[in-house]
């Protein structure tokens, strides 16, 4: 009973070091792409390893980038009470993680086929060098975008193994979008930035002018997800959807307070669930119905 208790203990810390909730950023967006491209529901293979898939590297990546900036965390105070800094799990174990992930995300990719194979190390390296890009650039956070929009691109390869437009128009969206939110987020560590030559838009261009950026990149995306409509024949159901997610948006914009860590992470990661549910939803029902 011991034995199986911490066990469990130890997989909701691992849980909890990944972030395992905040998969809703980009597999909404991988399962409209599948859908798409499956021109209706993908087969059951095809959803199976995509899942698997699209879990381990993102599992892998975030454990990974949980080892890159441990030092770091421990010294910021709003993330040394993370697992590593405080010695709850280690970085030869969370290390471990992180290869097994990154082996079952490449067995997947050979499940689905050649073209996804060919490309999970490529995969690999882009999610893993997220981690150093604060080192040296105050892109990080559209480079952060760009690894995640690998979701969509890759599912619309697991399903055809061939390269198309819509992916891409698809993979820009969840860029710009998790750009946007990541800047946002990083709004609470500007001093910190700054003392510890880690870049980041708003400790380069301070405060208003970050999110003022973080704002522009949200309407580009919008703009991007209203070109959709021809471009998919889409119709009232994903436009009732994408009026919601540009409210919810405009309310992530609009109670944005760094000083408060739990209204931070209402406006950069609960709202940003729900639009990208309701988007998920919206886009479904229009196809189908």
């Amino acid at each position: 009973m011991d034995y199986a208790r911490k066990i469990s203990h130890k997989i909701r810390m691992y849980g909890e070091l990944v972030m395992f909730s905040h998969t809703l950023f980009s597999l909404p967006f991988a399962i409209i792409s599948m859908v798409w491209a499956a021109e209706g529901l993908p087969s059951g293979h095809v959803m199976l390893w995509s899942l698997i898939a699209l879990v381990a590297a993102r599992n892998g990546a975030n454990a990974f980038n949980r080892i890159v900036d441990r030092v770091f965390d421990g010294q910021n105070p709003r993330t040394a009470h993370r697992h590593l800094p405080r010695h709850l799990l280690e970085s030869k174990e969370v290390m471990v993680f992180v290869i097994i992930n990154y082996g079952i995300f490449i067995f997947a990719a050979g499940m689905l086929n050649m073209l996804c194979l060919v490309l999970s190390p490529v995969a690999i390296f882009l999610i893993s060098s997220y981690s150093y890009t604060k080192r040296f650039t105050y892109m990080s956070h559209l480079y952060l975008g760009f690894t995640i929009a690998s979701a969509p691109i890759g599912a619309w390869f697991a399903v055809t193994g061939a390269f198309a437009f819509t992916p891409f128009i698809l993979g820009t969206i969840v860029m710009l979008w998790i750009a946007g939110f990541d800047i946002i987020y990083g709004s609470q560590d500007i001093e910190f930035d700054k003392n510890h030559q880690l870049w980041s838009i708003p400790s380069v261009f301070g405060l208003k002018n970050g999110l003022r950026i973080a704002a522009g990149l949200h309407f580009i995306m919008v703009i991007l997800l209203i070109s959709l409509i021809p471009i998919r024949g889409l119709g009232w159901i994903y436009i009732g959807g994408l009026l919601i997610a540009v409210v919810l948006l405009l309310t992530e914009h609009h109670i944005i307070k760094p000083s408060n860590r739990k209204i931070m992470n209402v406006a950069s990661y609960n709202l940003n669930q729900v639009i990208s549910m309701v988007i998920l939803c919206a886009t479904v029902l229009d196809y189908f119905l």
